[in-house]
């Protein structure tokens, strides 16, 4: 009887981040100041962007994506986990379809990260190694499509690793983990994974091959081309723009290497759940300000925003 009950439930428990009773206050306050910091910076950027024409610019548009994906990647992680948080651990429950869709959105997000982190290192290669032609190359039609391209690759190379995933059945109910994963959710099976893993690692050979290989690829070309021009003001810029993505492409690499590492040493499962979760923390915090803080255009927004701030009293 209890193994028709355990066989394909449709309930799961959550393991949830170990946390001692006087730390999860200052725990749960992080991670809320954490995602409100969030979600008002990046939405911030992408009002920036629509309603200032100046930033209507093929650079700020392909960069919309990447606040719309950290919204979207910290909006499905961090309201659940911090509602969990200040529950008992018998109560971290959690429907096998819910854990999917989390799954699903989260592996999303991750990939969309590396994906719209490539289509704005093509932006800046046209930019800085074929000026002349840029407006030629990178009109609105191409904006489109390389969004399409970023969104659309992600969401066929997820689609398949989930749906590998969610033809199994289940013999067991625990997710060792504080939020849903590919990994969680077919570790529940007691079938044979050998094609989970199969396409799983394939899947981030795939990903990061590409990722890493387009980014060497362009930023060699990009280099080469400072080194060979004379040009101060277009090395100056080349400079500028493209430290800033290369920050950003780096701190996000780096996160998510170190989540993959730990998951070989099962010592070391709570600092993975904690790099798991910060993973979503910090590229996403620090993108809107990097990148803030590198654009003129940007910088010149909020100041006007603000100098208008502090005449609008007096008149």
């Amino acid at each position: 009887m209890m193994e028709n009950e355990t066989l394909n439930s449709v309930t799961l428990q959550l393991e949830g981040l170990k946390v001692v009773e006087t730390s999860a206050y200052p725990v749960f306050l992080f991670f809320l100041f954490s995602y409100l910091f969030i979600m008002i910076l990046n939405i911030a950027i992408i009002i920036l962007v629509c309603i200032d024409k100046s930033l209507h610019q093929p650079m700020y548009l392909l960069f919309c994506n990447l606040p719309v994906n950290d919204i979207f990647g910290n909006s499905i992680v961090l309201p659940r986990l911090l509602s969990d948080l200040l529950k008992p651990p018998s109560e971290l429950i959690i429907s096998y379809y819910e854990c999917v869709v989390q799954a699903f959105c989260t592996h999303m997000f991750g990939t969309a990260s590396h994906t719209v982190l490539m289509i704005m290192a093509f932006d800046r290669y046209v930019a800085i190694c074929n000026p002349l032609r840029y407006s030629a190359i990178m009109t609105n039609r191409m904006v489109v499509k390389l969004t399409v391209a970023a969104w659309g690759s992600a969401l066929v190379l997820v689609g398949i690793l989930l749906g590998l995933t969610v033809r199994l059945s289940r013999c067991r109910t625990l997710i060792a983990n504080p939020y849903c994963d590919n990994a969680s959710l077919f570790k529940l099976s007691c079938e044979s994974v050998v094609i989970n893993n199969i396409y799983g690692l394939t899947f981030t050979v795939v990903l990061l091959t590409s990722s890493i290989g387009s980014i060497l690829f362009t930023y060699t070309r990009i280099t080469m081309v400072c080194l060979t021009s004379r040009n101060k003001s277009l090395n100056s810029k080349a400079l500028k723009t493209c430290s800033t993505h290369l920050v950003v492409y780096l701190i996000m690499l780096f996160c998510g290497i170190l989540i993959v590492v730990l998951h070989r040493f099962p010592q070391y499962s709570d600092q993975r759940k904690m790099s798991a979760i910060l993973f979503h923390i910090i590229p996403c915090s620090l993108n809107p300000i990097i990148y803030g803080v590198q654009s003129k255009e940007i910088k010149r927004f909020l100041s006007n925003a603000f100098r208008f701030r502090k005449v609008l009293p007096s008149s």
